[in-house]
Order: structure tokens, then C-alpha cells, then sequence
């Protein structure tokens, strides 16, 4: 389904296309799913496990590198692209609705806990703090660039992954060395934060696959 909304858009995607691309009668679809926006939110919360495990396969120490990492497993996935962008073209009236799942890790408190055990090895300094603003900041930044920019100086999106990767470390980091103890703690503290992600991943796709109850 998502090579369909990414071409045709969501509006145009309608369940028999769905049905023919997956191969299955429309009835079996509907013994699943009741909408077309069920169907979607199941598709959304596979492509996010799939990507935390790309990220999670790439084995992250840093800050950096987990969220470069992310950035470079997201721009391989054009429909998350358009969810997180808010792009009206792919996304139709679920734009106009402002999609309620646009969040691709889980930013709050997995986030602030990932932080504040990188804060007390060292790897990341506690001042000035709003480091959730400044991640996102860069993050999203660099991954939208404006369109406008030439494409002669625009990055390729290995470069652009380079980029995140390298800025939120310079920006975060305290400058100094690790002991291997420190580089080992932080080490666990980005997988103890991708841990979270994949739990928040998988517990919202098994409730839209029915094997979970709960809320969006």
C-alpha cells in the first residue's frame, strides 16, 4: 500500500487497489481492517518497527549516530517522509486532519531518560539544556531542507545522515574524550532508548493488527 499512496496519493488509494496489490479478496481486507484510515495506521506503525530496526541493525553508541542513523533509514522511506512533513500531495484529507501519529521515536520521557544517563557519563553536556529542541532542530532541519536550495550545494541523503550525525554530537557533546566505562554506559543508554522505540513500535502495530487492545 505504500508504493500506492506515495504515487496515486491516500485520497486516490481505494481498497480494491489495495486488495489487488496485496492479492487477497476485498472481504479479507475488511475482516482486518474497517477503514481505509485503520488500514493506513497499520501500514504507518509497520513501516516505523521496520524502521527502528533498521536503525537498531546499524548498532548506535552516540546520539549522533542513532539519529543519524534515523535520518538515513527515514529518507529510504518516502511515506514517512510525507507523514512527518505533513505533505498534502501523498497524505490528502489526513493532512487536513493533521495526522495524529507524525512522531517517528518516541520523544517525552524514554527521551529525557536517554539524556539524562548520557548527561551523567559524560557524553553529553547538561547546559543549555531543551535538548529535545535542539536534536529536533537539527534533525528536521537538515531532513527538510528548503526546496529551493540549489542542486549543486543540496546534500546527498548519505551526506545529509552524515550531517545530523556529526552536528548533534559537536552540539550536544562536552568536547572531551570518554573513559571506556563512559563510552560503554552510553553505549547502553542508546540502546536502552531504542529499546523504548521498538516497544512503542511494536505495541501500536499489534492494536492495529488486533493482537493488542489499547489507544492510538
Amino acid at each position: 500500500m505504500s508504493e500506492l499512496v506515495v504515487r496515486w496519493g491516500y485520497d486516490k488509494t481505494t481498497i480494491d487497489d489495495i486488495a489487488r496489490r496485496a492479492g487477497v479478496a476485498k472481504g479479507t481486507i475488511y475482516l482486518h481492517w474497517k477503514t481505509r484510515d485503520d488500514i493506513f495506521a497499520a501500514l504507518l506503525r509497520r513501516e516505523r518497527v521496520l524502521l527502528v530496526a533498521e536503525v537498531r541493525d546499524q548498532a548506535p553508541a552516540t546520539p549522533g549516530e542513532l539519529f543519524g542513523g534515523y535520518a538515513r533509514a527515514l529518507l529510504r522511506r518516502p511515506l514517512l517522509q510525507a507523514v512527518l512533513s505533513g505533505d498534502s500531495e501523498v497524505l490528502g484529507k489526513l493532512a487536513r486532519q493533521k495526522w495524529r501519529e507524525r512522531g517517528m521515536l518516541p520523544i517525552g520521557p524514554a527521551f529525557a531518560a536517554y539524556m539524562a544517563a548520557l548527561i551523567r557519563c559524560g557524553a553529553v553536556r547538561e547546559d543549555p539544556g531543551d535538548h529535545v529542541v535542539v536534536v529536533s532542530a537539527i534533525l528536521y532541519g537538515l531532513l527538510f531542507l528548503p526546496e529551493g536550495l540549489p542542486g549543486e550545494v543540496k546534500p546527498s541523503d548519505d551526506r545529509v545522515a552524515e550531517l545530523v550525525a556529526d552536528t548533534i554530537d559537536r552540539t550536544l557533546g562536552t568536547g572531551r574524550a570518554l573513559s571506556r566505562d563512559a563510552a560503554d554506559a552510553a553505549a547502553r543508554a542508546t540502546s536502552a532508548f531504542l529499546d523504548a522505540a521498538e516497544d512503542v513500535a511494536r505495541d501500536r502495530l499489534a492494536i492495529s493488527l488486533g493482537a493488542k487492545e489499547g489507544s492510538s
